[in-house]
């Protein structure tokens, strides 16, 4: 007999195979030597309360042995002499992509203007030491896209959009530490992303497929009402397949291309705003109501919303235990994003706090740029900060408190930055629009938090503005853009997608379109694709 039972506990019970075992055999009322074996099958934290609770879901077998685990749940075909389809960047939506083509039987050419993993490694570094920023190998061009160096967070509210499940089984097949697959917010770590990446790549390679590097796509072959292929900057043609384009929303390049081509697009919302950075400590103290972590507690996050004249103000990709990282793609500008290894062991915490940006907003700001009005108002804001920090990778900050009362700091606390800091006055360096309204939220956020989250060690960095892409590439039901088939716009930078898991299961549903395609084509003996 297998029984479903929920049990509430304390840390330390939650760590404690005997502890719960004893626990499910007491609700159950059934002796604890019938009870053959005890999964947990989803773990959370619920800190709603002063004594901090872990619900554990758990599979209670009585007297029957819990069945085998498949090491690996799927297998790939070899489909080296099957039909090609095109696939433009190498990030969570482009390699889920790939191995679902490979599923069905479809070989994927994978185009990544940026470096393997591994050669990534060195770019970074140069930007982390020296401030210089190669334009086609950063944290946000190469293998893996953002999300190989990021935070590694897999939870996504865009369940409805595919099989959450199906990517997080994946991943562990690839190498990722199998509790992501009970913990409410799963998480893999910076460190841990890059291995995983590499072994995905392999098995793309090992099954048939291509996968390209230094390679960027500059245009695509164009005949009739039909992509039918794309060209690259070293001159080369690759023709008579489908293009699933999953480029990232930090491809402008691309964006321009295609407006150059004809191809429409369309402005859509996104949000900027600044990156803020407290003790770890202190968010633990803050979330847990507990002046000492317990040893049994992972470092605690925190998530906050509301909405101030009519636009979101939100925090975003929470970091515990984390760091700020530079993720400027191009020379001559700051952004910041955040990162944590797989232990969380910082001494510090990060979110991005941002602001809802409409397309009238960056319109109004923008409106000569049309369609890319979005992307200048990014970009504007970027190089702004790349001045304020004199013209440095050191990003321009303030404290928190200062930031709320509207003045300048004198100095700043320590932080996890490695570039470094430059004092900066940010409530009056932001758009008005954006900077009233982060100021507005930091005093709710406080208040709700009893005045813990303006603490005199909080500081806030700019720019945080690659939340999202500014623009979708819109397609029909098919997945296809609505105005040429054979062209499946995907994840982030097609606007579809915000984040690891929720781009990864587009990439899917876009090789599954895919296919789809290429079935209706070879029926109707279509001339494309012979």
């Amino acid at each position: 007999m297998i029984i479903d039972l929920t049990l509430s506990l304390t840390p330390w019970q939650a760590v404690s195979y005997n502890a719960y075992l004893s626990l499910a055999a007491e609700m159950l009322k059934v002796k604890k030597n019938r009870i053959k074996e005890v999964t947990v099958i989803r773990r959370s934290v619920d800190a709603r309360q002063r004594n901090v609770r872990i619900n554990l879901a758990l599979k209670v077998y009585i007297d029957e042995k819990k069945p085998e685990v498949v090491s690996s749940i799927y297998d790939f075909r070899n489909v080296e002499n099957e039909r090609p389809v095109a696939v433009v960047g190498a990030g969570p939506a482009g390699l889920f992509a790939a191995l679902r083509l490979i599923e069905l039987g479809y070989r994927p050419i994978v185009f990544e203007r940026g470096k393997a993993v591994s050669d990534r490694k060195r770019d970074i570094a140069r930007i982390f030491r020296e401030g210089i920023i190669n334009p086609d190998s950063n944290l946000g061009f190469g293998e893996g896209g953002a999300g190989a160096f990021s935070d590694g967070k897999l939870y996504t509210r865009s369940a409805k959009r595919g099989d959450v499940k199906k990517v997080l089984e994946l991943f562990v097949q690839f190498g990722a530490d199998p509790n992501i697959l009970i913990d409410a917010h799963p998480h893999i770590g910076s460190d841990k992303l890059p291995r995983i990446i590499r072994n995905i790549r392999q098995q793309i390679i090992d099954s048939g497929g291509e996968v390209h590097f230094g390679c960027r796509v500059n245009g695509l072959i164009i005949k009739g009402k039909h992509c039918i292929g794309l060209t690259t900057t070293d001159g080369q043609r690759y023709d008579r397949m489908p293009v699933i384009l999953a480029t990232g929303h930090s491809a402008r390049d691309v964006y321009r291309f295609l407006d150059e081509a004809g191809i429409s697009m369309e402005a859509k919302g996104f949000a900027m705003g600044v990156r803020i950075e407290h003790p770890q400590a202190e968010i633990d103290t803050m979330q847990y109501h507990t002046s000492q972590r317990s040893e049994f507690l992972p470092p605690a996050e925190y998530y906050f919303a509301t909405q101030v004249n009519d636009r979101g103000v939100y925090t975003f990709c929470m970091c515990p235990g984390g760091f700020i990282i530079p993720a400027a793609t191009t020379p001559g500008e700051i952004v910041v994003n955040g990162m944590s290894a797989s232990g969380r062991n910082s001494p510090f915490a990060n979110a991005g706090v941002v602001v809802e940006i409409k397309p009238e907003d960056a319109q109004q700001h923008f409106k000569q740029h049309g369609i890319f009005a979005g992307l200048e108002m990014q970009w504007r804001l970027e190089q702004q900060c790349f001045a304020l920090a004199n013209n440095t990778q050191s990003a321009p900050a303030q404290r928190l408190k200062d930031f709320i009362a509207g003045r300048k700091s004198t100095d700043l606390p320590s932080s996890s930055y490695y570039p470094g800091l430059t004092v900066a006055p940010l409530h009056t360096e932001l758009p008005a629009h954006i900077s009233e309204r982060l100021r507005s939220g930091f005093r709710l956020f406080n208040r709700r938090t009893d005045g813990a989250f303006a603490s005199s060690n909080a500081i806030i960095a700019g720019v945080e503005s690659r939340t999202s892409s500014p623009l979708r590439i819109p397609r029909n039901d098919k997945h296809q853009h609505i105005e040429l088939a054979g062209l499946f716009p995907c994840g982030e930078g097609a606007g579809y997608a915000g984040g690891i898991v929720s781009a990864a299961m587009d990439g899917q549903q876009c090789a599954t379109a895919v296919a789809m395609f290429w079935y209706e084509h070879i029926a109707r003996q279509h001339p494309f694709f012979k």
